[in-house]
């Protein structure tokens, strides 16, 4: 197994991207996020969807990977999520995020249109040749996208070897996980994104790690080291609000997530506000807000018995 791929595993939230009143990047708060994540027990960080990768300029995502290595310090792998529209974009972000020092890729299929496996494997293949880092398969199809075959995956792996990894988000995840487990003779590494939702499930199931937001990261952390443990009582004491926590926020698709996790990270005072890059398809009313920070609360208590 290489060295890069060695070193993705545990816990490897998503950053979530803040902004200033004009709507550029606050850096600012993005350094403070990366610190405090690693100050929590991450071991490394990623760059993907709730980032607001779709929201980025071409050149914003050309930056990102030196800034974010920069902010990382070298204590632990950043990764990039490159998946766009053609491979040309697909390609042009992967070697930005190489030459950015990013320790991997992670990439979803093209979003706007359903492709055939033969056209997936060229988009696939194109980015492992561009680049020599290791490259997580993202299969988000449960949120966005159309869901690719595990049949597929596991030939990508076949082909690879331990350069594939995965984060497969289709449902039913579970029996996903297993079943691209059994496809690749247990020797493929499969990260869970459910944010906490299905970590107990998946963690059975044998995942090298969780790929979380950074809103509920203590508790995901707490939750994590109590399954390696094999802790269960604790375990679910620390996963049931946050399930509760992330229900609320799947009602609202990916903004849902984006949206949540910006209050939240406003309230624990990383983030200056709550200013979002629009048009978003959900808002937070009254009252889910005041759920969720209930919740939060019922976490916090949680965490310091």
């Amino acid at each position: 197994m290489s060295e890069n791929t060695q070193s993705i595993r545990g816990i490897l939230p998503v950053v979530h991207m803040p902004y200033l009143e004009d709507l550029r990047i606050d850096f600012d708060a993005l350094r403070r996020e990366v610190e405090y994540l690693f100050d929590c027990g991450a071991q490394g960080l990623c760059l993907a969807l709730v980032s607001d990768t779709l929201r980025l300029t071409a050149q914003e995502r050309m930056e990102m990977p030196a800034r974010l290595v920069e902010f990382a310090q070298g204590r632990g792998p950043v990764i990039i999520s490159v998946g766009a529209e053609s491979t040309i974009q697909a390609r042009a972000f992967a070697r930005a995020a190489e030459d950015g020092g990013a320790g991997a890729l992670m990439a979803i299929p093209p979003l706007s249109q359903g492709l055939a496996e033969a056209q997936l494997a060229e988009y696939f293949e194109e980015l492992l040749e561009e680049v020599s880092l290791p490259i997580i398969i993202q299969d988000a199809s449960s949120y966005v996208g159309a869901a690719m075959s595990l049949s597929f995956q596991a030939e990508l792996f076949r082909k690879q070897g331990d350069r594939i990894l995965f984060k497969p988000e289709a449902t039913p995840l579970g029996p996903c996980i297993s079943a691209l487990r059994d496809l690749t003779g247990g020797k493929a590494k499969i990260f869970e994104g459910s944010g906490g939702v299905l970590l107990i499930d998946s963690y059975r199931r044998g995942v090298a790690g969780t790929i979380p937001g950074v809103e509920v990261l203590d508790g995901l952390v707490a939750l994590w080291n109590a399954c390696v443990a094999g802790d269960w009582d604790r375990a679910y004491e620390v996963y049931l609000p946050i399930c509760a926590i992330a229900t609320l926020q799947m009602q609202g698709g990916l903004d849902g997530y984006i949206v949540t996790e910006r209050h939240l990270l406003h309230r624990q005072g990383l983030f200056p506000n709550q200013i979002h890059r629009g048009p978003l398809s959900f808002q937070l009313d009254d009252e889910t807000r005041r759920e969720i920070d209930r919740l939060y609360d019922r976490m916090q208590a949680v965490l310091r018995r």
